[in-house]
């Protein structure tokens, strides 16, 4: 594995970690980042179930046009996850970064989930 990597894997599992610690038992918003999309999954970590799943590559998102990439597709992403979420009866969270930082599209992502009426 290249060092990148590897650093990236520990500080997710790092984040992760505290997380756990500190969940009280709530679901977990997780969010995986690459180049051209960004997609968010709310995890039942004690049973080990998906309760909703959002991305770029989702008809609801791509109709709003834009790029995967873009701080307004990870926008309406983080919008798409909460309305799921509420679907499934979640309204409280847990913020699972995955190691990436809080800034630009991961920002918008969280902001808009709370917008939209998911708490964390």
């Amino acid at each position: 594995m290249a060092r990148r990597e590897t650093v990236n894997k520990r500080r997710a599992r790092r984040v992760r970690h505290r997380l756990r610690a500190s969940a009280g038992g709530w679901p977990r918003l997780s969010v995986y980042r690459s180049n051209k999309h960004i997609y968010a999954q709310v995890i039942d970590d004690v049973r080990g179930v998906t309760l909703a799943s959002a991305s770029t590559l989702d008809r609801d998102v791509r109709v709003a046009g834009g790029s995967g990439g873009s701080v307004a597709t990870a926008t309406k992403v983080g919008e798409v996850i909460a309305s799921r979420a509420k679907l499934a009866g979640v309204e409280r969270v847990v913020f699972d970064r995955g190691g990436y930082l809080f800034h630009g599209r991961v920002k918008a992502l969280a902001d808009a989930a709370r917008a939209a009426g998911l708490s964390f």
